[in-house]
């Protein structure tokens, strides 16, 4: 039986690398590098595969939110930046034989015909639970229930026939 995709949600601040970026890059996709939390490189090392869906979170903008979707298009690798000297996410512990960061290759869907910000999804009872709203939760990469993918979709004016 094959296995239904995963919901993810992905935090970038749009001023670094927003989903417009995104869509702008070459075939629509980049890799999700600069991660360097060790939970979040788990879920991309060892979670996140090919066909899972991605919320494309703007984070430290006003408001922050929901901005498009995008899709896994290649399983966790190893970051190439930790080994570069001269990159901003240059980890000198991290070793090429046995790395610290991954990282995994997206690429943009589409965007939300309507912005899904974080007040939105509080002001939202289906998603209280969601982990985006929860006190504390700061990780880059989240998990997210397929109710909790499916409002937002809704409430971003798409329909899961739109991301085909």
């Amino acid at each position: 039986m094959a296995r239904r995709p995963a919901y993810w949600l992905m935090k970038s601040e749009p001023d670094v690398f927003s989903y417009a970026q995104l869509e702008a890059a070459p075939k629509q996709t980049t890799l999700w590098d600069g991660v360097r939390n060790y939970q979040a490189r788990n879920m991309m090392r060892d979670e996140m595969k090919v066909g899972d869906l991605i919320l494309y979170y703007h984070s430290n903008t006003k408001p922050p939110g929901i901005a498009g979707v995008a899709r896994v298009v290649g399983e966790g690798y190893p970051d190439p930046t930790q080994f570069d000297p001269n990159d901003s996410h240059f980890d000198p512990k991290s070793q090429e034989d046995n790395p610290r960061w991954f990282v995994v290759d997206i690429q943009a869907v589409t965007p939300l015909k309507e912005y899904v910000s974080l007040d939105d999804i509080r002001a939202n009872g289906k998603l209280a639970d969601m982990a985006v709203v929860q006190r504390g939760q700061r990780l880059s990469v989240q998990p997210v229930g397929s109710a909790h993918f499916r409002e937002v979709l809704r409430m971003g004016g798409l329909k899961g026939a739109d991301l085909s």
